[in-house]
């Protein structure tokens, strides 16, 4: 790649001769990296889809047969600044499926099961076995969806972004009957609010983590944490629960009335919006302990409850709303698909917030 870079053609005249790899894209590394990829890729598929890599587009064939009154949803997201640790790191291959979790778990909130997910991938320099490392990250975690990866774009952007620099997003689509929706004319007073365990910090709040921990802290990524048992950067780079297929088995098999996808501005905000405005939820810390990495944070920065709380999940990546009837089964479903679930609070008369109360377990 670097002679593409570095040296120059002359024609008759001797005046030098400029190419795409002489402005720093390199076309040949762009289509090493898509050969890279397919074998992933295929694995990230559903048999609604159509044709393969190489389209313009990708087609997907929707059997409206299969529907009464298909809805179809849609969410674009990223993975925000979590992307700095895993560049510091020189780990590319656990991105991609945070990016999935932010994208088809927004999607499931309202009922909707994940489709297809399409990759938006900017770069200062395609390297193409890290590029096939995001993409192969971005194709697990569609498995783990359920949905297929039916393409996406890598742009090369040299000049705007440095070499080791890249930014990902997505976009998903997914379908739901337009009687099965799911929000907040749905939740009801009495429901029970049931948390289901986040891996870690998933994909929120990384700003603050840097700020507190890597500048303030001056703590390596790379230093084994006793709390962890691992290397700083290891426990940063867990990547998001995506509870998708958890989420879809708690509609066939019970009632569930609502779900919130705990992500930025954290589990009272996120849970507040699939309240109606008359209803209230109370949820209690006493009913779980937030992992490690959360203590470590607030202790190294100093940072006050109220402020963890509204930054980071503390623990919960997904709620789930359910009548006091089904709790049990509901429990035994997440149970039986190894998420961590419990009951966290309860709903009631009120204005539409949540009320975060007690404290964590020591």
């Amino acid at each position: 790649m670097s002679s593409g870079r570095t040296t120059h053609t002359y024609d008759s005249t001797g005046i030098a001769r400029s190419s795409y790899a002489d402005a720093g894209v390199d076309i040949d590394a762009g289509d090493r990296a898509v050969e890279l990829m397919k074998g992933k890729i295929a694995r990230a598929s559903r048999p609604e889809v159509v044709g393969g890599l190489g389209g313009f587009a990708g087609l997907f064939r929707l059997d409206i047969g299969k529907y009464k009154d298909p809805l179809l949803a849609s969410s674009t997201d990223g993975v925000g600044t979590k992307l700095a640790i895993a560049q510091a790191m020189d780990k590319h291959d656990t991105v991609g499926e945070d990016l999935v979790g932010m994208v088809v778990d927004d999607l499931v909130v309202c009922g909707a099961e994940p489709l297809f997910l399409q990759d938006y991938i900017a770069c200062g320099q395609v390297v193409p076995e890290r590029i096939a490392d995001i993409v192969g990250g971005i194709a697990a975690g569609c498995e783990k969806a359920g949905c297929a990866l039916v393409g996406g774009e890598t742009a090369e952007h040299p000049g705007l972004m440095s070499p080791e620099h890249y930014d990902i997003a997505g976009t998903g689509v997914g379908v739901v009957e337009a009687d099965k929706v799911l929000g907040p004319d749905t939740v009801r007073a009495g429901d029970v609010v049931i948390a289901m365990g986040s891996s870690g910090l998933h994909s929120n709040g990384y700003s603050l983590v840097r700020h507190v921990l890597l500048q303030g802290a001056r703590m390596r990524l790379d230093a084994v944490v006793d709390e962890f048992g691992r290397p700083l950067g290891e426990e940063l780079l867990v990547p998001t629960r995506i509870y998708a297929k958890d989420c879809l088995s708690l509609i066939e098999e019970t009632d569930v009335h609502g779900f919130a996808h705990i992500t930025g501005g954290g589990l009272a905000a996120n849970l507040a919006r699939v309240l109606p405005a008359d209803l209230s939820a109370t949820v209690d810390r006493g009913t779980w302990t937030p992992g490690a990495v959360f203590d470590l944070i607030a202790q190294r920065g100093r940072v006050e409850q109220a402020e963890m709380d509204r930054t980071f999940n503390m623990g919960v990546g997904m709620v789930a709303l359910v009548p006091p009837a089904d709790v049990d089964r509901a429990l035994a479903v997440l149970t039986a698909r190894h998420v961590p679930a419990w009951v966290a609070g309860e709903v009631a008369a009120g204005t539409g917030d949540v009320l975060l109360t007690g404290s964590h377990p020591a």
